[in-house]
């Protein structure tokens, strides 16, 4: 089932109801708000994204009928979220958040984020997206927000430490572990990558290339395959590794992490576009400019990829003028001036046509071995269709990731996944949700 269609085909209930449940009854929704052709006013815009505040600058000097005031909040492993849904709640948030595609739907869930179909121009905006970012975004054939970035997953390797392993880039998962052996074979103390137990979402996007669901609808119930078959033969292969040394288990951004990299412990990273800027400043000092470069995923035999991180803008309940906010959350995805005023804040791949080239003219991508942007359009038009998050992804993330916190004292990736199921399942059964497994 498309993720756009997620509450579709809900026999004896009410589409909505369904995703409403998953965290209660929730707040009421309130009526659509009327469209506005040439609106104007004050509005609030909170994001965590650098650069967010000259963005809502340029929007401003841009025009004179709308008054965009910008508050930075944490991000969401900081509180941001938490603080955003309370102010939400209290009636009192901003007019326009930033929400990353994951945790989208709960705020869905809650009603605290409204449709912008009426409010924005859909044949300049939501129908340009590729059907790919589309689903990031839409529930029920209603649009909840605007995607801005749409990062394909990737793999970064030190190509010099290929070369000493003779081996190429892999193409397939097979090769990878040969890659793997091989490399160990010349450089004992070397891993060609590491597994991050904090990274949660690099796991959901491993399963996701490997034809995984961990979230869907089966009539009037959510179906829930956080352990699906997919994801047991990614679990076991990601086991294999670890247990051969190939991988090292590591928190991604931990100064062990960074040291690894720096010292050539681990030559490989499972990232995306936006992992470039961190592999530079983890590495630069170590004299390995030009030897990381990008490559698409290896796959299970067929072109595949999956999303890796990336945020929207919505317009929430507390919106005190959903039409002016849709105008500006036009403005942050679709115009080119957004992504100029924000200058450099990393390799971005941007999910509207035509802005990413303007965000890779602001990135000096030369301290990489290889055309970093051609790889990631490959990879973006490899994604596997049919992956939807589910109505609470804090319950899977944090079960996921407290047992992964056992992965170095006899834990195992399986057996995670299989806790994972389990916790996921049963909080949404206590949400008052019928679940199948």
């Amino acid at each position: 089932m498309k993720r756009r269609h997620l509450f579709a085909g809900m026999a004896g209930l009410a589409a909505s109801t369904l995703l409403l449940a998953a965290c209660g009854t929730g707040p009421s929704t309130s009526a659509a708000p009327t469209p506005t052709e040439d609106p104007s006013g004050s509005i609030t815009f909170w994001s965590s994204l650098a650069g967010m505040d000259k963005v809502a600058e340029a929007f401003n000097a841009s025009q004179d009928k709308i008054k965009v005031s910008f508050e930075t909040i944490p991000n969401g492993a900081n509180g941001g979220y938490a603080k955003l849904s309370t102010a939400i709640t209290a009636g009192n948030g901003p007019d326009v958040a930033t929400t990353e595609y994951p945790q989208l739907p709960q705020f869905v869930s809650n009603s605290q984020v409204i449709p912008l179909d009426g409010l924005i121009n859909k044949a300049e905006t939501v129908d340009k997206l590729t059907d790919e970012t589309k689903a990031l975004v839409q529930f029920d054939e209603k649009t909840y927000a605007l995607p801005y970035d749409a990062a394909p997953m990737l793999m970064w390797y030190r190509k010099d430490m290929l070369a000493k392993a003779g081996v190429e880039v892999p193409k397939t998962w097979d090769e990878f572990e040969q890659a793997g052996k091989k490399l160990k074979a010349v450089a004992p103390d070397s891993y060609l990558a590491s597994f991050n137990p904090n990274e949660v979402a690099a796991s959901a996007g491993l399963a996701w290339q490997a034809g995984a669901k961990w979230f869907g609808t089966e009539g009037d119930s959510w179906k829930v395959g956080v352990n699906d078959e997919a994801t047991q033969k990614v679990a076991n292969y990601w086991q294999k590794l670890i247990d051969q040394k190939i991988v090292k288990v590591t928190q991604a951004y931990s100064d062990e992490w960074s040291l690894d990299l720096a010292n050539s412990t681990v030559v490989g990273v499972v990232g995306a576009n936006w992992s470039a800027t961190g592999i530079q400043k983890r590495t630069e000092a170590s004299g390995q400019k030009g030897q990381w470069i990008a490559a698409e995923l290896p796959n299970w035999g067929n072109e595949s990829g999956a999303f890796y991180g990336g945020s929207s803008f919505n317009v929430t309940k507390s919106s005190k003028n959903p039409a002016a906010a849709a105008k500006f959350v036009e403005f942050l995805t679709t115009n080119q001036d957004a992504i100029k005023a924000r200058g450099n804040t990393g390799s971005a791949f941007l999910a509207f046509p035509g802005l990413t080239p303007v965000a890779q003219q602001a990135y000096d991508a030369s301290y990489f071995g290889n055309d970093i942007y051609e790889v990631f359009t490959k990879a973006y038009g490899t994604i596997t269709p049919g992956w939807q998050w589910g109505p609470n992804w804090d319950i899977t993330n944090t079960a996921l990731k407290d047992a992964y916190g056992k992965l170095t004292t006899g834990g195992t990736i399986l057996g995670s996944v299989d806790t994972a199921q389990d916790a996921t399942v049963a909080s949404l059964k206590q949400a008052g949700l019928s679940v199948k497994e």
